[in-house]
């Protein structure tokens, strides 16, 4: 018996110690950086992109719909009558770099991107408090002009959008993004309108459960066209993860879903009733 009380103080020992010695080791080397992910659910904060690119070799399939105003009332059923849609493909070059290919309904416009992750977010030795992301876009109108005195080039029908995405992950439940954006037109519709457009975007992220979050997105245009009554757009949203895609429902005074037009094109008046429901779904392959 009082062997096999000695056997057990030994082995209980030779635990301790070893663990103290783990202990001693596990201090003594340096410990690797920890790049923050998952900042935002998607792609997509709602109406602008966020920080979050696709993984390399990944497909996603994205399609948006912006339907009419609210406030046109029961006869055109609160806007559903009227549907602008966008489908687009996006795919991870790298897992720093996505593009994308999208049609829109609206103006019958052909656009395309480039996303680069340039900073990350980490935590540890060497951590850098956010994550920045370059964005760059080309847009082309097809429309037909109305104006039978003015046939555009196809020069003239581009439009370019570049973006800076900063973003932070507060929390595990809260994430920002700062957004300054430049669009350039190379046709304006008056001489008086500007052909450069400075803006600031704003957008964040609360998480209301693993799979649900409640966004929010505000672009502030420094410049105004002249030849429309603008109006700056504003975003609010639901994500609701399920699986392969992420599903967003959004409220927003913006009727398009490209940067050149809801960030300088938006005419609706949110806190009037111009209201557009839409949504955004999004499927990975």
């Amino acid at each position: 018996m009082k062997k096999l009380v000695f056997i057990f103080l030994l082995g209980f020992s030779f635990q301790f110690s070893a663990q103290d010695l783990m202990d001693l080791l596990d201090d003594e080397t340096p410990k690797s950086d920890e790049i923050v992910t998952s900042t935002f659910k998607g792609t997509r904060i709602l109406n602008g992109h966020s920080i979050e690119n696709r993984k390399k070799k990944e497909l996603e399939f994205v399609i948006s719909h912006r339907f009419g105003r609210i406030n046109l009332g029961i006869e055109e059923l609160f806007g559903l009558d009227q549907s602008n849609i966008r489908f687009a493909f996006e795919y991870g070059l790298t897992d720093n770099l996505t593009a994308g290919l999208g049609r829109s309904s609206f103006e019958k416009t052909y656009d395309g991107f480039l996303k680069y992750s340039l900073l990350k977010q980490k935590r540890g030795e060497n951590s850098f408090p956010f994550a920045v992301s370059l964005f760059g876009s080309i847009a082309a109108q097809t429309l037909e002009s109305f104006d039978p005195n003015f046939e555009p080039t196809f020069s003239e029908r581009l439009f370019y959008v570049g973006q800076v995405l900063i973003a932070r992950k507060m929390s595990p439940s809260l994430s920002v993004q700062l957004t300054p954006t430049f669009v350039h037109r190379n046709s304006v519709a008056l001489n008086a309108d500007p052909h450069d457009i400075f803006a600031l975007g704003f957008g964040g992220r609360i998480n209301l459960n693993k799979r649900v979050s409640f966004n929010a997105e505000y672009y502030y245009a420094f410049d105004e066209l002249v030849s429309l009554t603008i109006t700056n757009s504003l975003a609010f949203g639901v994500d609701i993860e399920t699986g392969g895609h992420v599903f967003q429902i959004i409220l927003s005074n913006s009727i398009t879903m490209i940067e050149k037009s809801f960030i300088t094109e938006t005419t609706g008046d949110f806190f009037g009733g111009d209201i557009h429901f839409g949504f955004n779904i999004s499927r990975t392959f």
